[in-house]
Parts: C-alpha cells; sequence; structure tokens
C-alpha cells in the first residue's frame, strides 16, 4: 500500500506549503520507521521558489540518528488507497515530521539519491522527481530515519519535498 508525505502538514483551505531551507544543512522533511517496519521508497522529489545562492545540494538518506523536527500528524502521511489502512511511521518530534530545528550527530548514513543545486539561475532545474525503478528501490531499515536534507549556503529558497513510499516486513 503507497503513502506519500510531504514537507508539511496536509493542506486543507490552503495550498501545500513551502519550507525555507535555511543557511546551512537542514532536514526538510523526515521518516521514521517502527521496530516492526521497513519502508521501500518508491519516489522523492522537491521543488525550489528560487535558486540558491550558491551552489547547493539536495539529499535523500537514511540516518541512524533523529532530527528534531515539526511533528507530522497521521493525517500528513497520505495512504493513497482510499480503502488502506493508517501508516505505521512512528510520529513526533524525533520521528515523522519536517522543518528541522536541530539536525542531530549521525553516525551512519547510506545516501540513496543527491542533488547538485546551482546558484545560476536556469542552470539546474528548480523542481526534480525520481521515480525508482522496481529491482532499484531503497528499504530503509527498521528504527531507522529517512531525512530529504538540502543544503543552501548563502540563500534560503522555499521548498515543497515529498517521499512515496510503501512499508514492508
Amino acid at each position: 500500500m503507497p503513502y506519500t508525505v510531504w514537507n508539511g502538514p496536509a493542506p486543507t483551505t490552503a495550498a501545500q506549503q513551502s519550507v525555507t531551507t535555511g543557511t546551512s544543512i537542514k532536514t526538510m522533511l523526515q521518516l521514521a520507521t517502527p521496530s516492526t517496519r521497513m519502508i521501500q521508497i518508491l519516489e522523492w522529489g522537491f521543488s525550489l521558489d528560487d535558486p540558491p545562492g550558491a551552489d547547493g545540494v539536495v539529499e535523500l538518506l537514511q540516518t541512524d540518528v533523529a532530527a528534531t523536527v515539526t511533528a507530522h500528524v497521521a493525517s500528513g502521511v497520505i495512504n493513497l488507497d482510499p480503502n488502506g489502512t493508517a501508516s505505521l511511521l512512528s510520529l513526533g518530534t524525533s520521528a515523522t515530521g519536517y522543518t528541522a530545528t536541530a539536525e542531530g550527530s549521525t553516525t551512519a548514513a547510506r545516501v540513496f539519491d543527491a542533488v547538485s543545486l546551482s546558484s545560476v539561475s536556469g542552470e539546474s532545474g528548480l523542481s526534480y522527481v525520481r521515480t525508482f525503478m522496481p529491482d532499484d528501490r531503497p528499504i530503509v531499515a527498521v528504527s531507522r530515519f529517512l531525512r530529504v536534507r538540502a543544503t543552501t549556503p548563502t540563500t534560503a529558497s522555499d521548498m515543497r519535498c515529498f517521499v512515496t513510499f510503501q512499508e514492508v516486513g
């Protein structure tokens, strides 16, 4: 059963919000797997409102340590099957959420994708989507954290990002 989660609350009367990247490394979206389930990444992507002031990077990676985030609520993890069940992702400020205020001290990471950002308008795209092929789909282990992390060194940009996944195990 596939789910999609964004780096902000699920939209109701307002559109999906964007979140500022800041001017140093920042976790924009974090998914926390429970001790009973892994997740397999089907697709991920992002869009920026403006190019960063200096070359940067957006990465999709698994870490062993949580960032401190604004906690998602269950309705923020959207089941793409209208008859499906709620996701088992762990929710909370040290679990599934967005807009990190503290990165934590990661000691082990697995990078699944990384996208360079150019500071020159038009040199690199301001939106990116990657759909993983079935044999290439990364799996995030139990009790780990999947992060979409942005580094825009000199000028903050507003970003929307998402991850589409399925639970396995």
